[in-house]
C-alpha cells in the first residue's frame, strides 16, 4: 500500500492495525527470550502492551527524537483521534498516546515498512530498560 493509501485510513483503523503488530512483536520477543509457561508470557505481555507502558514508550521515543517528521504527524493523528474512551484502569491522555504509537505501527506496517517497525520496536526496548 503507499503512503497516501494509507493516509486515507482513519488513524484508528491504523490502531486496530498497529494494536496487531505491536503485540505481535511483543510476543515473538517474549517467546524468543525464555521458554516458559504461558500464564507467564501472557503476565508479561500484558505489561508492554498495555497503554500506560506503550504511553511510556512514546514519550521516551519523542524524548530521544527517535521518530521522523512523517512518523510524528502519524502519532499526532492517531492520538488526537476521536472517538477514543479509555478504559478504567488507563488515564485519557496514556490511552490516547498508546492509540498514536499503535496508528504509527499500523501505518508502518500497511506501507511495508517492517524494517522501520522492528527498529522503532528495538529502540523502545532500548529506551524502556535504561
Amino acid at each position: 500500500m503507499t503512503k497516501d493509501e494509507a493516509r486515507q485510513y482513519s488513524p484508528l483503523t491504523l490502531a486496530f492495525v498497529g494494536d496487531a503488530v505491536y503485540e505481535q512483536l511483543v510476543r515473538d520477543e517474549l517467546v524468543i527470550s525464555a521458554n516458559m509457561p504461558v500464564r507467564k508470557l501472557h503476565s508479561l505481555s500484558v505489561q508492554k502492551v498495555c497503554a500506560e507502558y506503550q504511553a511510556a514508550a512514546i514519550r521516551a521515543l519523542s524524548d530521544a527524537q527517535a521518530l521522523t517528521d512523517e512518523e510524528q504527524d502519524i502519532f499526532r493523528r492517531g492520538r488526537n483521534a476521536g472517538g477514543v474512551s479509555a478504559p478504567k484502569h488507563s488515564t485519557v491522555a496514556d490511552y490516547r498516546a498508546a492509540t498514536g504509537l499503535e496508528a504509527l505501527f499500523g501505518y508502518l506496517h500497511l506501507t511495508g515498512q517492517d524494517e522501520r517497525v522492528r527498529e522503532i520496536y528495538r529502540r523502545i526496548n532500548e529506551l524502556m530498560t535504561l
